[in-house]
């Protein structure tokens, strides 16, 4: 104890040990973050992003006055703008930030803390996963931070979230990593895996830095938790493993992120279920169904399996599964503990993406058309797993309704089973059937497992 407080005395009478570098102890830390800051702070960057959208009068598709509004309340362009961070990543200007915050703009500005401006352009966004990457034009000899891979986050850690909340400039906030593995309705993100913590963070903090005591990215913040629109000390940030393979298939010339599939649908164990396994204690995901072109499958993985981890990290839900797997990659052996009958085995599965075979057989309808701007796909694994379907969805999907078939009801996933009691077999055969059918018809489409009737007069 006299050792730590002669320590604290030192740094106080000579604040300058401790002003070129990032705190070293747990007394340095007590003192001050302002070495810490002072390193990492000038990689987290403002982004102002734009886009032009449509401004259209709620009484648009009204099938009353619609027509009225449509010839003399035309839709008119704005600019829509929004405001967020972002983390360089690498020396040549790589940075990542929020999908919510820059994925659809079509004018990105970064500006940096010392106030010089870029341009950026995205290099490979994914909504679900809110992750963007983005290229600095004619950026070099960066300031950057370090991705922390090599040991894993604990609950309890010291963190510090980094950004600009509603607007301010760049804002710093301390807290402590409050819990890992968060997933659900909670987040935003039913699919998402997160870091917690209490740090913090605010509207305009997404995609800014969350960072560990020596100065390393443990994740980019996405999300609050929040009855008000202020923070209430919970917050959300992806981890820092997930980014790393995000940069990798940027870097490799990729523009949509490629997550391998599991082809298998599964529940959580918990103390009922574990009972009548005859596990020691709760934990996994039962597997339910497996699709027979699923790498798992293939490995020898069967329903009634219990799968136990990956790579030695415990999974306990399908989105721990998820995130785990997009780390490892598209083309890594995956070591999994699988439960069988109650003994342990593990099992290497060549981790692969969703076969997009048979053709998908894209159609989008002309203008001519009954239904101008449908468009539909033939399903298979890669369109069953990119729309969220059931695992052993066929048939064809509506990938975009458009504007006449959103009027009438359809949604992007609906499964077309009947046009006036004609059931597709093939893509092309949804036009003529429209044609022949107008013009008072009916759709029947498979929608969350239930069939819905959709009645239209052309």
């Amino acid at each position: 104890m006299l050792r730590y407080l002669a320590l604290v005395l030192i740094l106080a009478v000579h604040p300058a040990t401790a002003e070129e570098r990032v705190p070293q102890s747990p007394a340095e830390i007590t003192l001050t973050f302002a070495p810490l800051v002072r390193e990492a702070a000038p990689a987290v960057v403002n982004i102002y992003a734009s886009r032009v959208v449509q401004s259209r009068s709620p009484f648009a598709d009204d099938p009353l006055f619609g027509q009225f509004f449509r010839e003399f309340a035309p839709a008119r362009p704005r600019v829509q703008n929004s405001l967020g961070s972002g983390v360089i990543l690498s020396e040549d200007g790589i940075v990542v930030s929020n999908y919510h915050v820059v994925g659809e703009a079509e004018d990105i500005r970064v500006v940096m803390s010392d106030r010089r401006e870029y341009a950026a352009r995205v290099l490979l966004g994914d909504e679900e996963s809110d992750l963007a990457i983005l290229k600095l034009e004619g950026a070099e000899d960066m300031p950057h931070l370090t991705l922390r891979q090599d040991a894993p986050v604990e609950v309890g850690e010291l963190v510090l979230a980094i950004g600009n909340p509603f607007g301010v400039g760049q804002t710093v906030s301390s807290g402590i990593v409050s819990g890992l593995a968060r997933s659900g309705t909670a987040t935003g993100n039913a699919r998402g895996y997160f870091i917690q913590t209490d740090a913090p963070i605010n509207p305009g903090n997404s995609g800014g830095a969350l960072i560990d005591v020596a100065g390393r990215l443990i994740g980019v913040n996405t999300s609050i938790l929040t009855r008000s629109g202020g923070s209430n000390g919970i917050g959300f940030a992806i981890p820092a493993a997930l980014v790393a393979q995000f940069v990798a298939q940027a870097e490799a010339g990729k523009t949509r992120f490629q997550r391998p599939w599991a082809g298998l649908t599964g529940q959580p164990v918990d103390q009922d279920l574990s009972d009548s396994l005859g596990q020691v204690r709760p934990g996994g995901i039962l597997i339910a169904d497996i699709h027979p072109r699923s790498s798992f499958s293939e490995a020898g993985l069967e329903v009634g399996d219990v799968i136990r981890a990956i790579d030695g990290a415990p999974v306990n839900s399908p989105p721990e599964m998820i995130y785990h797997m997009s780390v490892a990659g598209i083309g890594a052996a995956a070591e999994i503990e699988v439960l069988r009958a109650g003994t342990l085995e593990t099992l290497s599965v060549t981790l692969a993406a969703a076969p997009d075979t048979p053709d998908r057989q894209p159609v989008s309808l002309g203008e001519m058309e009954v239904l101008p701007g449908l468009e539909i796909a033939r399903i298979n694994p890669a369109v069953s797993d990119e729309m969220g379907l059931p695992l052993r969805a066929s048939g064809i999907v509506v990938t975009d309704p458009g504007r006449w078939g959103a009027r009438i009801g359809l949604r992007r996933g609906d499964i077309l089973r009947g046009i006036n009691g004609f059931a597709p077999e093939e893509t092309s055969d949804v036009a003529p059937a429209l044609r022949a059918a107008a013009p008072r018809f009916r759709l029947d489409v498979e929608r969350d497992g239930r069939i819905v009737a959709l009645r239209f007069r052309s």
